[in-house]
């Protein structure tokens, strides 16, 4: 095994061995990991990307953990170019400030903060001190250099009673699209337990088990995603570290995720009906059976023969086909599909990091949205499909000239 990778034998929330193995997609590189023109010729070694269930607590999750030095140090998603997610991060400051009464001057300390789009909004809007935390060098000196403090270093135990030593405890800590990344989520917990204020609440997002299921959103399985988070198994996790659940919300983000928001066990806040309503659409969905998965694994393979057929078709009749987007669900899809230079012949997309880039693997340039004004084509494959309305929107020209969008998830379509 490459030393870039290592095994996990238990399960990540309860310890179990008892796990099955419930869906095998094709191995891929790293899904955030872009090349440049030197390194366009060269392969990238793959690692695998399999699903395993656990027969006792029903977390799924990847036991294959590549490190996460490879995946995180240098990083190129940012939230902050995505206007809806400045939109999304705005509302879900004021909505943790409804939970908790006013930030005026408490401390907030994100995870994983990227590039400070959510601390601003608890800044500007709510009146928090901020700081976030995020191992990206890049993303971190970028987002102190423009007024959000960032430490650049992965969380801990220690660097939480860090901050506690220099700032206080914190009232909210919040963890967006980062818990499912971690390996030793305990440890994790273990920090937010240090940092928390008594009464504070730990907020966290994630994409949700029960969306990835319902809608076929396999792609959103990749490395840096370890865990695949459902109510279910994160209540006696989260128990067991002496944090509660008070409420469990489903937002569309990522096309389906999860909020969690836990307080310390007896704390003063009581349970919200929102944590026993998810309990029991995930017991409707049978997330807790094996059984569930085999037809995922099916629904997975029917929505590519749909695709492919539809791609080949158009190149057959000598159409050209971009994609729009260049998000790290791209490389599952791409992979999974066999979709390579010779279907795509490049990706728009609007991150300034990644134009001039070529895809994980598959080596497809990444170029800006100009190329839509000299050389066209004939059909986008809208690769970041949950933007795909406002995708749509802002590229009215390129339909009204006699282009097609193609969506590819959660169900094929041409627009």
């Amino acid at each position: 095994m490459s030393a870039a990778v290592s095994k996990r034998s238990t399960c990540r929330l309860c310890d179990s061995q008892r796990l099955r193995l419930v869906l095998s997609l094709a191995p891929t590189p790293p899904a955030n990991a872009f090349v440049g023109e030197a390194q366009r010729g060269s392969a990238q070694e793959v690692f695998p990307l399999d699903l395993y269930f656990c027969e006792d607590c029903t977390h799924v999750q990847l036991l294959d953990v590549v490190d996460p030095s490879v995946l995180f140090e240098h990083y190129v998603y940012v939230s902050g170019t995505s206007p809806a997610f400045v939109r999304h991060f705005k509302s879900y400051a004021a909505d943790v400030a409804a939970v908790t009464g006013p930030l005026d001057g408490a401390l907030v300390v994100d995870i994983g903060s990227n590039d400070g789009t959510l601390l601003r909004a608890f800044r500007d809007d709510q009146g928090a001190r901020i700081l976030g935390i995020d191992p990206a060098r890049n993303l971190a000196e970028a987002a102190t250099a423009a007024g959000i403090e960032t430490l650049a270093e992965f969380f801990t135990p220690a660097i939480a009673r860090r901050v506690v030593g220099e700032r206080g405890t914190a009232v909210v800590v919040t963890a967006n699209n980062v818990f499912a990344h971690i390996d030793d989520l305990g440890g994790v917990v273990d920090g937010v337990d240090a940092l928390l204020a008594p009464d504070g609440v730990f907020v966290f997002e994630v994409s949700y088990l029960l969306d990835v299921v319902e809608q076929v959103l396999f792609d959103t399985i990749y490395h840096e995603h370890l865990a695949y988070h459902s109510v279910r198994a994160l209540i006696p996790f989260l128990a067991h570290q002496g944090l509660e659940v008070i409420e469990a919300q489903r937002v569309a983000t990522h096309g389906g995720s999860l909020r969690v928001i836990a307080q310390r066990t007896g704390a003063k806040r009581s349970r919200g009906a929102s944590v026993d309503a998810l309990l029991a659409l995930e017991e409707a969905a049978g997330l807790h059976l094996v059984e569930t998965f085999d037809d995922f694994a099916r629904r997975i393979a029917d929505l590519g023969a749909e695709l492919k057929d539809l791609l080949h078709g158009l190149k057959r009749d000598g159409k050209s086909i971009a994609g729009f987007g260049a998000p790290a669900k791209a490389t599952t899809l791409m992979y999974q599909f066999a979709l390579d230079a010779s279907v795509i012949d490049y990706i728009i997309d609007d991150n300034p990091l990644k134009q001039g880039t070529f895809t994980p693997g598959m080596h497809i340039p990444v170029v800006s949205s100009d190329v839509l004004k000299t050389s066209a084509p004939d059909y986008l494959l809208i690769l970041a499909w949950n933007f795909a309305d406002p995708i749509i929107e802002k590229n009215r020209a390129f339909q009204d000239g006699g282009g097609h969008f193609i969506v590819p998830v959660p169900k094929v379509r041409v627009v």
